[in-house]
């Protein structure tokens, strides 16, 4: 099976999507002061601050592009409205600034991120990426203080896992135990393999199987195996390892979330 990206259009489009279901949740809400289960300091308007907030942030980087080194606060942001129809304009606004300054720069243009030593590239294409992962689990958080989570569209999911690994996992800072080897196992027929050891953290795509492993390979340490979507809610900490199916050492899975790597 070829295992081929998204391409930029339908990152873009994705994002227009997720960020249209966010504002759904946010419009539907009986109230805006509702706590976020999966941000327990957040309501749900400290959630939509954020989102928007964060946009315009990314805009901005992605538009000074080379320039840029770090992540731009612009300093004519409108402040977030308390009011909910104008909370809502404001957040079309802020995800409309960033699609525009995507849509400016392409996916090849290089710009500042601060995964530089992941196996992410540092540019806008990139920032694409990680960017519809963003918006899509904080779209889940905010249907999840409304009571209705929905499953995280597939097409964004299957690419949300690999983003996740290739941008917040891998690294080459050294792993600080026992050399360990993870696989990770959507149901929709990918798969990847998380390698750690004192070299860092690296990624492979690993040819699924009936049985979700790659030939010949050695065994892995630990494996998760659940949709997509599951996956990508599993590792930005939304769910627990037991709504998945996980084999090995779970231990392995605990010391990945409590890794901070240098740099």
């Amino acid at each position: 099976m070829v295992h081929k990206n998204l391409d930029f259009s339908d990152l873009l489009r994705l994002i227009d999507e997720r960020s249209a279901a966010f504002r759904a949740a946010v419009a539907a809400a009986p109230d805006l002061d509702a706590q976020v289960p999966s941000c327990p300091e957040w309501t749900l308007f400290d959630l939509a601050q954020h989102l928007g907030d964060g946009r315009r942030s990314w805009a901005a980087t992605v538009a000074a592009g080379p320039a840029a080194t770090s992540r731009l606060i612009p300093e004519d942001a409108p402040p977030v409205p308390r009011e909910r129809e104008a909370l809502v304009a404001w957040l079309a606004a802020s995800m409309q600034d960033l699609l525009d300054a995507l849509r400016e720069a392409g996916p090849d243009r290089d710009c500042w991120t601060w995964w530089g030593a992941s196996q992410s590239p540092q540019t806008s294409g990139a920032v694409a990426r990680h960017q519809l992962q963003q918006v899509a689990v904080h779209t889940y958080d905010a249907q999840l203080a409304l009571g209705a989570p929905e499953p995280l569209p597939e097409e964004a999911a299957l690419d949300g896992v690999e983003d996740f690994l290739f941008t917040c996992c891998a690294t080459t800072s050294a792993w600080p135990h026992e050399p360990a080897v993870v696989d990770y196992h959507a149901t929709e027929g990918r798969s990847w393999r998380l390698w750690l050891s004192a070299d860092g953290a690296r990624v492979t795509r690993v040819p699924a199987t009936a049985e979700g492993e790659e030939p010949d390979a050695p065994a892995a340490d630990v494996s998760a195996r659940g949709t997509a979507g599951e996956l990508v809610l599993f590792l930005y900490g939304r769910i627990p390892v037991d709504a998945l199916k996980a084999d090995g050492d779970l231990r392995i899975f605990d010391r990945l979330f409590a890794w901070e790597p240098e740099g």
